[in-house]
């Protein structure tokens, strides 16, 4: 299960910039102001979990791929008993070609909540259906409105980017409100947030790459 840089890995690792997790970590904070764990199970070098650690206590760090100090762990396939920490929530940027397995095992796994940042067009598709209004319901939808630049094998602080990214949320039975609105909520992340959510403790992942 565990694996150590391979080339082929880095095609599949697009960080986060971290204040790219402050944006969900405070809307988590005002859907589950009782949240106080977090997993983030595609961590890579860790960018989106820095940024998460200004909301949550503690965020428990895995992936596959070793990128640093945080637990191996394979995500989609490794057997349920194997399972390292149980979190309040679950909050990643999955592998693109496995969005739907992340959203399935994330909401079965966590306790209160789940966050998956995708792309918009994360909403399209016949049988995306199923999964978003039927077997995991998601609650909200939380698009920037400034773009969220993300760039193959490394953060870049000076990356732009035309593809639209937003986060999904999903609420687990008994969080929220008693009774789900009838249809998904769309949660602003204004311009400006960038600025406003950026660290200079953040530059420390900026020269960070997947065969580093």
């Amino acid at each position: 299960m565990a694996h150590v840089n391979p080339a082929r890995d880095a095609t599949n690792l697009f960080p986060t910039a971290p204040w790219g997790g402050r944006t969900i970590g405070e809307i988590i904070a005002r859907l589950d102001p009782r949240a106080r764990s977090c997993w983030e199970p595609a961590c890579g070098p860790g960018m989106l979990a820095h940024g998460l650690n200004d909301n949550f206590p503690v965020v428990f760090q895995s992936d596959y791929v070793q990128y640093g100090a945080h637990r191996i762990f394979d995500f989609v396939r490794a057997p349920e008993d194997q399972v390292p920490f149980v979190a309040d929530w679950i909050v990643t940027n999955p592998p693109f070609d496995l969005c739907e397995e992340f959203v399935q095992l994330a909401y079965a796994r966590a306790r209160r909540g789940v966050a998956m940042l995708c792309r918009l067009g994360f909403l399209e598709g016949q049988k995306r259906h199923q999964l978003l209004y039927s077997d995991c319901r998601y609650y909200a939808v939380a698009p920037f409105s400034e773009r969220l630049p993300l760039v193959m094998g490394c953060w870049d602080p000076e990356a732009s980017s035309a593809a639209a990214y937003a986060w999904f949320i999903w609420l687990k039975p008994g969080v929220g409100p008693r009774v789900m609105p009838p249809h998904p909520y769309v949660i602003d992340i204004p311009p400006g947030s960038c600025a406003r959510l950026s660290r200079d403790s953040d530059l420390q992942f900026a020269a960070m790459r997947a065969a580093a």
